[in-house]
């Protein structure tokens, strides 16, 4: 009897998720990438895969939908990740995507905006006209949870009124990247512009269990209303940002103020310290001034 693939990476994605306890996000990209494969190569069952059918289609992306590296090795983990599932289940003998070889990937320095840009944007973000006052607080102290703090969006938004606490200046990550938690601190600046937040946040009666909520009612602020956000200042700013690149902003003024590199990947989240260390060539002061330190100089 064949074995149909949409059912077994159902099973696959069920048990990635109560098991592994993976991200409702890693369980969206493994199911879309084996859909995006099923899709373009025609095949339906496990038995009819093949590494040659794998090359085919992950050749196809890089060659012809012009696939970076980066998303080359996403598809190619994806699928690795399924067979290997299955291989494990005795399904298949040995894994097909194996012998296939990834490209080298290019190492880009992370993008950011320059400390006077950053100022700029939580200017203009309170600043700038809104229909309530409310929106102003609320809006600069996304952006500065962001800069002063390195959060990602997705942990903004999903941030809990309970894991703020500006007695201690401590902001509690709970499930973060990778289902990690983690504890980042508040600096004097973030303190006050987060109270301003929570003073207007009071007078309204929010009691909506999000730290960030909506302007148009006791719910929690999306994703789709950080963008419109984002969209905005970038326009009446002049400055080109997004959400991620004020973390790496973040990430590259801690390290031209002197923070050091072991304390900087504790308060990003990051697994392993190698990946914090892209952002020490990305500080151009922080270079200079390390290279002053040359005896001969």
């Amino acid at each position: 009897m064949k074995m149909n693939i949409k059912e077994l990476h159902e099973q696959f994605c069920e048990e990635a998720r109560v098991i592994r306890n993976l991200s409702p996000a890693t369980i969206r990209w493994y199911k879309f990438s084996i859909g995006n494969f099923l899709k373009h190569s025609g095949v339906e069952y496990l038995e009819e895969v093949s590494t040659e059918a794998l090359r085919r289609y992950l050749y196809y992306g890089r060659i012809e939908r012009h696939w970076t590296a980066d998303t080359f090795i996403n598809y190619y983990k994806g699928l690795k990740s399924f067979f290997k599932w299955c291989v494990s289940r005795e399904y298949m003998e040995s894994n097909p995507i194996t012998p296939i070889e990834k490209p080298r990937l290019e190492r880009k320095l992370p993008k950011r905006i320059s400390k006077q840009e950053a100022l700029k944007v939580l200017e203009y973000s309170f600043n700038m006209k809104t229909t309530y006052r409310f929106e102003r607080y609320r809006n600069r102290a996304v952006f500065a949870l962001m800069i002063y703090a390195g959060l990602r969006a997705k942990e903004v938004l999903c941030l809990k009124f309970s894991e703020v606490d500006l007695a201690n200046d401590i902001i509690s990550i709970n499930g973060g990247k990778g289902g990690k938690d983690r504890v980042v601190p508040i600096c004097r600046a973030l303190r006050n512009i987060l109270k301003e937040y929570l003073t207007d946040r009071k007078r309204l009666g929010r009691e909506c269990p999000n730290f960030f909520t909506s302007i148009r009612g006791d719910i929690p602020f999306t994703y789709s209303g950080l963008k419109v956000v984002v969209r905005r200042v970038r326009v009446v700013t002049g400055v080109y940002f997004s959400s991620h690149r004020l973390r790496h902003t973040f990430a590259t003024l801690m390290l031209e103020g002197g923070c050091d590199i072991y304390a900087l990947s504790k308060m990003l989240g990051h697994s392993d310290i190698k990946t914090t260390t892209i952002y020490l060539s990305a500080s151009v002061s922080h270079l200079q001034e390390q290279v002053l330190k040359h005896p001969l100089n």
